[in-house]
């Protein structure tokens, strides 16, 4: 029986570092690490993000976001503009909706037009309760905006990658990593359910605790970490990410190879003619033991 690809988006926070760096760029990015119980990369550090919920796809969502109507999401996303189905502007919604309920910044606009500042411990509680209802399914997101009369900041939040689950495991993801300045006045945090740490760090750093074996990370979130070290400064990034207009969609393959396994992306040699399955009982490479199910860069299912 076929698995059903499930949406997915993905955020990564940057910002540059407060304090002078010795060497490389200013830029980090923020990174949960996942419960250690969890089912789905259990222990590995990550990005807010998850599967596309059903009430992030409502209608009329251009009323709650700013700088982006569904058509324009739908052509930078490349999929069907289809005015009787979801559109692109869901992806960006789960993305805002995710880091609100797993990092707890919300990328939105207050009535004002400015940036939501968290900073005044009243105003801190009540988004505080606002964070936890939406995690726990009591309210939508799209409800609090209205309510707040907020509108999602989806002009600041930039496509920046696409990945695909490989065939074979019982859970696939088809997701959109996308890339935001956090905002100054919100401090990120763990929800201390489904993560339990966090961390701001440069990309660089992480690969290297990576390498010795410090710090978990899977695959696509290691080429992203690649991909955004290449900047020196946040501004560097967002600017280059905004001037993005065509992603390409990777769809990595297993290999087994001399008693273990090799990861092959598109346009690597032996990837036309490799299975697009993988193997039954083969855990998906990128963290020791790692799990063959878990959505790419993200943190729940």
């Amino acid at each position: 029986m076929a698995v059903e690809v499930r949406d997915a988006a993905t955020v990564m926070l940057v910002r540059d570092a407060a304090e002078p760096v010795p060497e490389g760029g200013a830029l980090e990015v923020f990174m949960l690490r996942r419960n250690l119980e969890s089912d789905f990369v259990g222990g590995a550090y990550v990005f807010p993000g998850g599967a596309v919920d059903p009430d992030d796809r409502q209608a009329h969502l251009e009323e709650v976001c700013r700088g982006r109507s569904d058509a324009e999401a739908s052509a930078l996303l490349g999929i069907p503009d289809d005015p009787m189905d979801d559109g692109g502007l869901a992806f960006w919604v789960a993305a805002v909706r995710e880091c609100f309920e797993e990092a707890g910044v919300l990328l939105a606009y207050d009535a004002s037009g400015d940036v939501v500042r968290l900073d005044d411990p009243v105003v801190a509680t009540r988004f505080a309760e606002h964070r936890r209802a939406v995690d726990t399914g009591a309210r939508r997101l799209v409800d609090v905006c209205r309510e707040e009369g907020l509108q999602l900041a989806v002009d600041t939040i930039h496509y920046f990658s696409h990945w695909i689950t490989p065939v074979g495991p019982p859970r696939r993801y088809d997701t959109r990593f996308f890339v935001a300045a956090a905002p100054p006045a919100q401090e990120a945090l763990h929800d201390d359910r489904e993560t339990i740490a966090n961390c701001w760090i440069r990309p660089a750093d992480a690969i290297e605790r990576h390498r010795r074996r410090e710090f978990d990370l899977i695959l696509p979130t290691i080429r992203n970490l690649e991909a955004i070290g290449r900047f020196a400064t946040a501004c560097d990034l967002l600017r280059a990410a905004s001037e993005i207009e065509n992603v390409p969609t990777i769809l990595p393959r297993i290999v087994q190879e001399d008693g273990g396994v090799r990861i092959l992306l598109p346009g690597d040699p032996g990837y036309e003619q490799a299975s697009a399955a993988i193997p039954d009982g083969m855990a998906l490479p990128g963290r020791p033991g790692g799990p063959a199910v878990a959505p790419p860069g993200g943190t729940r299912a």
